[in-house]
């Protein structure tokens, strides 16, 4: 049963279908109004969520269907030791389809092995996040218009942030494309992203602490929370949660066409000033990640039907 784990299951061809999908219902809401009458999407989510959570449930009623599941690993059967794989088969008995988010690398694919019915990773621990991938990859092609040549910069976050690391896999396959990652040393994209997928697809990056000395080269610029959940030393999470805030004095540095994203939720990295620029995409990344997840799950309900 094919589910989407990580973003290089699919193919560019695949992704650029969905994004064609997306925009059709973007057009023509009315059309795929009813396209998942009948059907249950089961919301599995160990760890907190606002946007992936509802995103995900607004999707599925906006096709016509249903939604069940819980919000919190509190309320489901893993606080009395069952499996992940175990879910995986009960809650193919009550749903068409699974989006799961768990704290633990792996623990999608664990769910998609064990399920009889298509599991959507929402995101797990710091592995990958690729629906939010595909919510980006909208924005960025309604932006520009193209993947083709662009220079994008990804600031913040860089060992923990899931989202970077599935669009980076996703942005290495178009062509022209330059990386510029702007991070403290302690939060350094890791070397497997390096190694696997930079230096093995011969993309073209540079590394850098400073924001202001590279902002008037990008063209897209991913900025990032420093993740508190992910830190064991709330000493050294409190040394480096601010130390990038996005805020019109850096912006003015900027191109005009420049490309303001975010994965949200905000803390302090782009300071609300900035909200009212027309630079600013992060909340139009928001709708766009319902968009892609209906195609999405359009796409993984009709490859299992046949």
């Amino acid at each position: 049963m094919r589910g989407l784990i990580d973003i290089t299951d699919f193919s560019v061809e695949e992704i650029d279908s969905l994004i064609d999908v997306a925009n059709d219902i973007i057009d023509n809401p009315k059309k795929y109004s009813e396209k998942c009458k009948g059907k249950k999407l089961a919301t599995l989510f160990f760890e907190p969520s606002t946007r992936t959570r509802l995103s995900f449930e607004a999707a599925m009623y906006e096709l016509g269907g249903n939604v069940i599941g819980f919000s919190e690993a509190s309320s489901s059967s893993s606080t009395k030791g069952e499996s992940v794989a175990d879910t995986a088969k009960v809650i193919s008995c009550y749903a068409d389809i699974i989006a799961m988010r768990h704290p633990k690398e792996g623990s999608a694919y664990v769910a998609m092995k064990n399920a009889t019915i298509p599991v959507i990773n929402a995101g797990d621990g710091g592995h990958c996040h690729p629906t939010q991938t595909l919510a980006d990859l909208l924005t960025i092609y309604r932006e520009k218009g193209s993947f083709d040549n662009l220079t994008v910069g990804l600031c913040g976050d860089l060992k923990f942030g899931r989202t970077v690391h599935s669009l980076i896999g996703a942005l290495s396959r178009y062509s022209g494309i330059k990386f510029v990652l702007i991070s403290p040393e302690e939060l350094k994209l890791p070397s497997y992203v390096k190694n696997d997928v930079l230096k093995k697809n011969n993309l073209p990056y540079i590394q850098t602490t400073s924001l202001e000395d590279v902002i008037g080269e990008l063209d897209v610029l991913y900025m990032t929370r420093v993740q508190r959940e992910r830190f064991f030393n709330e000493e050294d999470y409190l040394r480096l949660k601010d130390s990038y805030i996005l805020d019109l004095k850096k912006l003015s540095l900027a191109k005009d066409n420049l490309s303001v994203m975010h994965p949200l939720p905000r803390v302090n990295e782009i300071s609300v000033a900035v909200d009212n620029d027309p630079r600013a995409c992060y909340f139009k990344q928001v709708l766009y990640g319902k968009y892609m997840r209906m195609a999405l799950i359009l796409k993984l309900l009709e490859e299992a039907e046949k």
